[in-house]
C-alpha cells in the first residue's frame, strides 16, 4: 500500500471537512428518533475571529458530541453567533470614523443597515474558522440572536416579564461606560485591584474656623457632594451632628447625617455623601430625602454642576481640583490605598458609577426556581466547588440592568403615548397605538443587554416559543461547556430562563474549563500582547495537533499556562527573545499534540503495510493466544473502560492521556515490537493471528481517538478500511472483547515488558548499541516470575537483543560484579566481557571532561563580579546547568564503580 512517509495536516483536514460536508456528518434530525444529545455553543461574537479561549472550548465540545453520536445517539451540536451589542457597534463606528463619520451622522436607520451590512460581509469569519477547528456543528441550522426567530422569543419573553410586574424602570446608580455611553450590569463591569491613593481633605464648618477631614478615592466626585456622614454610635463626632459643612472650591452647604452604613474605623469615619456618583450614597440619599446633585456628562466630562471644571475630562479634573486644594491647604494628608477598579467588559474604559433611568429585571422571584435543581443535583456542576459559587450568588442576586444606550440590539419594546412617559409594552408600533386609544406614540431609545437574547439560547434556538419538533425531541438539552467568567453573565440567567419559560432546565450537567494564561499566570489577552492565535498552531503544526494538547491539559477547573514568548511583565527578570525565538516558544505547548500524531502516523503506516491480506473478521475466541495478544487485547479493553469512565466523569484530560499511554507505549512500544518477529518468521496460523490483533486494536484506536483527533483518525480509517464509505464517526464506539483474556496473564507480560525496557536502559547506560548481542541474566524474584520468563524466553530474548538469558532463581548471583538493574520481576544482569574494559576507560575519560566543567562553573559562580554584574536569571540558568551535570556525573560514577568491583 503507497502511504506517504509524512503527515501533511493541511492537505488531509482541507479533504476530509469536504468529505464530511458531503457526507452531511454533522447534521442531526429529530424525526430519526432514538435518544437525543444536545449541546448548545456558547454562541461566539459575530464580530469574533477565533481566539486560544473558543479553541480550547470548542474542542472539548466536540469531543463530547464527537463522543455520543458514535455510542448511537442522535446528537445536535447546535450553531449560532451573538450579535454582540456594545462590541459591533464599536467596530462599525471604528470603521466610520476612519471615513470621517460618526453614527449621528447617518442616523439611527441608516447606521443600522450599515451595521447589518458588516454583520452579512464580514461577521462570518468566525464560523470558517471553527470548521478548521473540525467542529461537528450542525452548521445547516445556524442561529443568529437577531434573526427573527429569536428576535420573536426577546419579545415574547420581555412582555411576559413585563405583564408579571418584574420589568420596571427606575432611577439607580449603573455602571456607566464613558468610551460606549451606555449602562453595563455588574458582571459587564469587571474589577481589578490596583494601587491607588486615598485623599484626606478638609472642609470647612460653616461659620467656624474649625474643619473637618474627609477621605476619597475620587476626588473628582466631591463636586456632587450634598452632605456628610457619620456613624450615630461614633461618640468622637457626636457634637459635630448639629452643624453644617461648607464644600470646598464650590462652599457649597452641606448637611451632617448620622447613618449605621458608616465605617467609624474608616478614615477619619466621616465619609462624603454622593448619592448621584457612588451606589452606596445613592442608598443613604433615599433614606436621608436628599437630592443627588450628578456633576458628569455621559462622556465622562464634568458638567454645569461641577462649577470651574466644566468640561474638562474626569480625571483631568481630579489633578486640577487636586492643585487648588492644595494651594488651599485643604490637603491634610495621602496614602497609598489599594482599589478596585471596574472596567468595560469591552474597551477597558474606567466605568463611573452614574445615577441615570434604566429598566431593570426583578431576579428575586426567577432566582428561587433556579437554586433547588443545583442543591439537589439535577443539574451539575464539574467540577464540582463552582456549585457553590452559583449558590452565592443566586442567593445574592440583585436586579438585572438590562437597557443599554446604543442603537445596535433588540429594541426595548416599550413606548410612550404623546406628552407622556407612561410605559406601554407592545410587539410593535401598531399595538402600542392601539394601547394608547390611537394616539401617536414613540419608541423608547434603548436597547437590551446582549445576554437578554443570550439567556434564552438552548430553547430559543430550538423553535421557541413555537412547538416544534426540534423543541421536543431536543431540549432540555444535556451539556453545557463554559469558562468561569460567564457563570453569572450567562449559565445561571439560562438556568432561571429556562424554568421560568420553557418550563424544564436549560442541561444537566455543566463542565467548567480553566483559562487560557501565559507563562507568567496572566490571562490571555491582546492588550497583554501575551495571545497564541489557535490558527497560526494550524498552520505550522495541524489541527489536530492544537485538539489533542489542549484536550490532554485541560484538568477540569485548572487554569492552562502556555509558553507565548510575550514581552516579561513587571516585576520579573527581564528575557530578551528574537521573533523566531518567539514563535518558536507559541509552538512549545503544541508539540507533545504533533509528536503525538505523527506517531499515531508513523506506526499506522507501518502496521497498514504489514496488514494486507489480512482478514476482516478473525475468530479469536477459537484462536490460542499468545501471552503478548494477550496482553495487549487486555491493555485495550482496560483502555476502553478508562476512556468511557473519564468521558463520563467529564474528565477529558484523562481520556487524552490514557489513550497516548496506551497507543505509545503498550502498543507501539511493546506490541508491536513484539509483533515484528511473528510477522516476519512466524508460521502462516502466527502472522495471520497477530495481523488480526494488530488490525482490532488499530481499528479501536482510530474509534477512540477519533473525538479528540478526527482529521488524522478519519484519514488512517480511510486507508484501513478501503470499503467503508460512511465517515468514521458513524461507527459505533468500542465496546470491551467479549474474549477471556488471563488478567495474570497480563499482568505478568506487563512486568515482562517491564524487565526489556530496564535492559534496554541498561544497555544505554553502558554504551552497548542495540546491534551487539550480550548475555543477560535475569534472577527472578520468585517461582512464578521465574517460570513466565522460562517460557517466554524466546519473545525476551529477542526484545532484549540477548545472546543468551540465562534465568536463575533468588538464591543465585552471578559469579562476578556485572552492571545491573532492578525490575518488578526481580534483578537483571548484563554481561559486557572485553567491553568493560573499553567502557571503564570511556567512563574515565567522559567524567575527567564532566569534572572539569562542574570546577569551571563552580569558580564562576564564586567570582564577585559575576555575581554582582550578571542578571538573575544568567546566574539561575549556570545553577540549573551545574546541578544537571552534576546528576551526569554522579550516574557515570555508579557506573564506573560497578565495572571496578
Amino acid at each position: 500500500m503507497d502511504i506517504p512517509k509524512q503527515y501533511t495536516s493541511a492537505d488531509v483536514e482541507e479533504r476530509i471537512a469536504a468529505f464530511w460536508a458531503e457526507h452531511d456528518a454533522f447534521a442531526a434530525d429529530p424525526a430519526r428518533g432514538g435518544q437525543s444529545y444536545c449541546i448548545v455553543i456558547p454562541p461566539p461574537n459575530v464580530t469574533n475571529v477565533l481566539h486560544m479561549g473558543q479553541a480550547l472550548n470548542n474542542t472539548l465540545q466536540d469531543v463530547l458530541i464527537r463522543w455520543q453520536r458514535m455510542r448511537g445517539a442522535n446528537t445536535r451540536w447546535v450553531y449560532g453567533t451573538d450579535h454582540a451589542g456594545i462590541a459591533t457597534q464599536n467596530v462599525v463606528e471604528r470603521a466610520l470614523a476612519d471615513e470621517g463619520a460618526s453614527r449621528d451622522d447617518l442616523g439611527r436607520e441608516k447606521f443600522l443597515e450599515r451595521v447589518w451590512q458588516w454583520c452579512n460581509e464580514k461577521g462570518g469569519a468566525i464560523t470558517e474558522q471553527l470548521k478548521r477547528l473540525g467542529c461537528s456543528l450542525d452548521f445547516a441550522h445556524e442561529r443568529f440572536t437577531m434573526d427573527e426567530g429569536l428576535s420573536n422569543a426577546v419579545q415574547e419573553v420581555f412582555m411576559r416579564l413585563f405583564a408579571k410586574g418584574l420589568i420596571y424602570r427606575g432611577n439607580y446608580i449603573v455602571n456607566w461606560c464613558p468610551r460606549c455611553c451606555t449602562a453595563l450590569s455588574d458582571e459587564e463591569a469587571e474589577h481589578r485591584e490596583q494601587d491607588g491613593k486615598l485623599w484626606y481633605i478638609r472642609y470647612p464648618i460653616h461659620g467656624s474656623k474649625e474643619t473637618i477631614v474627609v477621605a476619597t478615592t475620587r476626588p473628582e466626585t466631591m463636586l456632587g457632594d450634598v452632605a456628610v456622614a457619620l456613624n450615630p454610635a461614633d461618640k468622637r463626632l457626636k457634637a459635630l451632628q448639629s452643624k453644617t459643612v461648607l464644600l470646598p472650591i464650590l462652599n457649597r452647604k452641606l448637611a451632617v447625617i448620622a447613618d449605621d452604613f458608616v465605617d467609624p474605623k474608616f478614615g477619619t469615619g466621616i465619609v462624603k455623601v454622593t448619592p448621584a456618583h457612588d451606589p452606596n450614597d445613592f442608598q443613604m440619599g433615599q433614606r436621608h430625602g436628599l437630592e443627588p446633585i450628578n456633576v458628569m456628562t455621559d462622556t465622562g466630562e464634568m458638567n454645569e454642576n461641577a462649577g470651574p471644571y466644566a468640561g474638562m475630562d474626569r480625571f483631568v479634573c481630579r489633578s486640577q481640583l487636586l492643585d487648588d486644594l492644595d494651594a488651599q491647604g485643604l490637603i491634610e494628608k495621602i496614602e497609598r490605598h489599594t482599589l478596585s477598579i471596574g472596567e468595560c467588559y469591552r474597551c477597558h474604559t474606567v466605568v463611573e458609577p452614574r445615577l441615570s433611568k434604566q429598566w431593570f429585571v426583578r431576579m428575586k422571584p426567577l432566582a428561587e426556581p433556579a437554586i433547588k435543581p443545583v442543591e439537589e443535583g439535577t443539574i451539575r456542576f464539574h467540577p464540582k466547588r463552582w456549585t457553590k459559587v452559583y449558590l452565592e450568588w443566586m442567593n445574592n442576586i440583585r436586579d438585572w440592568c438590562i437597557s443599554r444606550q446604543i442603537w445596535w440590539g433588540h429594541r426595548i419594546p416599550i413606548y410612550y403615548p404623546k406628552d407622556s412617559d407612561e410605559p406601554i409594552a407592545a410587539r410593535s408600533e401598531a399595538e402600542a397605538r392601539e394601547k394608547a386609544g390611537g394616539a401617536p406614540v414613540r419608541q423608547d431609545p434603548d436597547v437590551l443587554d446582549t445576554w437578554f437574547s443570550s439567556w434564552l439560547w438552548p430553547f430559543s434556538t430550538l423553535g421557541w416559543p413555537d412547538d416544534t419538533d426540534d423543541l421536543r425531541f431536543f431540549y432540555p438539552t444535556n451539556t453545557l461547556v463554559t469558562a468561569p467568567e460567564i457563570i453569572f453573565f450567562w449559565v445561571a440567567r439560562m438556568i432561571m430562563a429556562g424554568y421560568e419559560f420553557a418550563g424544564d432546565l436549560p442541561f444537566t450537567d455543566v463542565l467548567i474549563h480553566g483559562t487560557v494564561r501565559d507563562e507568567y499566570g496572566r490571562k490571555q489577552s491582546k492588550s497583554y500582547g501575551n495571545t497564541i492565535d489557535p490558527l497560526e498552531i494550524i498552520a505550522e503544526l495541524g489541527t489536530d495537533a492544537l485538539r489533542f494538547s489542549l484536550v490532554s491539559l485541560a484538568s477540569p477547573g485548572q487554569d492552562m499556562p502556555m509558553q507565548t514568548g510575550c514581552d516579561t511583565p513587571p516585576g520579573h527578570t527581564p528575557v530578551h527573545l528574537s521573533d523566531e525565538e518567539r514563535a518558536q516558544k507559541r509552538l512549545e505547548t503544541f508539540l507533545p499534540g504533533r509528536n503525538f500524531c505523527n506517531k499515531l502516523w508513523n506506526a499506522s503506516r507501518f502496521l497498514l503495510q504489514n496488514l494486507e491480506g489480512a482478514d476482516e473478521i478473525y475468530d479469536f475466541a477459537s484462536a490460542t493466544l499468545t501471552a503478548d495478544d494477550t496482553y495487549i487485547l487486555g491493555k485495550l479493553n482496560e483502555t476502553i473502560a478508562a476512556t468511557d469512565d473519564a468521558l463520563t466523569r467529564f474528565r477529558l484530560n484523562d481520556a487524552a492521556l490514557a489513550l497516548h499511554d496506551f497507543f505509545w507505549h503498550h502498543y507501539c512500544d511493546r506490541y508491536i515490537e513484539y509483533a515484528k518477529g511473528p510477522l516476519t518468521n512466524g508460521s502462516p496460523d502466527d502472522q495471520r493471528r497477530t495481523q488480526a490483533v494488530l488490525r482490532t486494536v488499530l481499528q479501536n484506536t482510530l474509534k477512540l481517538l477519533h473525538p479528540i483527533i478526527p482529521f488524522i483518525t478519519e484519514e488512517i480509517w480511510r486507508l484501513l478500511e478501503s470499503n467503508e464509505r460512511a465517515p468514521l464517526m458513524s461507527s459505533p464506539w468500542p465496546r470491551a472483547l467479549t474474549l477471556d483474556l488471563d488478567e495474570e496473564t497480563v499482568a505478568h507480560t506487563g512486568e515482562r515488558y517491564e524487565l526489556v525496557r530496564a535492559g534496554r536502559n541498561l544497555r544505554k547506560e553502558y554504551n552497548v548499541p542495540p546491534s551487539l548481542k550480550r548475555r543477560f541474566i535475569f534472577q527472578a524474584l520468585d517461582e512464578t516470575r521465574m517460570n513466565h520468563i522460562v517460557t517466554d524466553r524466546a519473545t525476551t530474548e529477542a526484545l532484549l537483543g540477548a545472546s543468551e538469558l540465562l534465568v536463575v532463581d533468588s538464591a543465585h548471583r552471578p559469579e562476578h560484579p556485572m552492571p545491573s538493574t532492578e525490575t518488578p520481576m526481580g534483578t537483571l544482569y548484563i554481561e559486557l566481557g572485553a567491553d568493560a574494559v573499553r567502557e571503564t576507560t570511556r567512563l574515565k575519560k567522559e567524567l575527567e571532561k564532566l569534572d572539569e566543567v562542574i570546577a569551571k562553573i563552580k569558580a564562576k559562580l564564586r567570582t564577585e563580579a559575576f555575581r554582582s554584574k550578571a542578571p538573575e536569571a544568567v546566574i539561575a540558568k549556570e545553577r540549573e546547568k551545574l546541578e544537571k551535570i552534576s546528576e551526569k556525573a554522579d550516574r557515570l560514577r555508579r557506573s564506573l564503580s560497578v565495572l571496578e568491583e
